[in-house]
C-alpha cells in the first residue's frame, strides 16, 4: 500500500469528515455539527494552535492525527502532543499510525522538542498496544474538572 502523510488541506473537509465521524463513532461521543465546523477551522488555521496530519492511500484519506504545541516549565523547547489519532477499520494494522505517529516524531524533533506525549481511554486496548510499542506509559494519572 503507498502511503502519503502530510497536512491537512481544504479540499480534505469531506474525506477528513469521514475520519472524525468514525473516530467520535469510536469513542462514543456526538459534537454539534457547530463544534465539528469550529475544529475544522481551527485545524486549518494554525493561529488557533491545531494542526492535523492525514494519512492519504490512493485518493481516500485513510487516518488522521490531531496534534498541538505545549509550553512547558521543565524543558526550553515546546512538547507535542497527539489530541486524536484515528486510522479506519480497513486500514488497521497495516502501518498507518505508525507513520502518523513517526511523522509527528519527526516534527517534534526537527523543532527541538524533547517529548511527543498523548493519552488514550484505558479500555482502548488496541491505541494501548500501539503505543506501548512507541514509548513509555507515563507514571502520571490524569485528573479532571469539568467547568461549568
Amino acid at each position: 500500500m503507498e502511503l502519503l502523510i502530510r497536512q491537512l488541506v481544504p479540499t480534505d473537509k469531506e474525506k477528513w469528515l469521514v475520519l472524525w465521524h468514525g473516530y467520535l463513532e469510536f469513542y462514543a461521543q456526538e459534537l454539534s455539527a457547530e463544534q465539528t465546523e469550529l475544529s475544522w477551522d481551527r485545524l486549518l488555521n494554525s493561529q488557533e494552535g491545531l494542526n492535523a496530519l492525514v494519512a492519504v492511500s490512493g485518493d481516500e484519506l485513510v487516518g488522521l492525527a490531531h496534534f498541538y504545541w505545549t509550553p512547558s516549565t521543565w524543558t526550553k523547547h515546546k512538547d507535542l502532543y497527539l489530541e486524536d489519532l484515528f486510522v479506519l477499520p480497513s486500514h488497521r494494522k497495516m502501518g498507518v499510525a505508525d507513520a502518523l505517529i513517526e511523522r509527528l516524531r519527526a516534527i517534534a524533533s526537527a523543532a527541538g522538542a524533547k517529548k511527543l506525549h498523548g493519552q488514550t481511554h484505558k479500555d482502548n486496548l488496541i491505541a494501548r498496544q500501539l503505543y506501548g510499542g512507541l514509548g513509555t506509559q507515563s507514571e502520571f494519572l490524569v485528573y479532571e474538572k469539568e467547568i461549568d
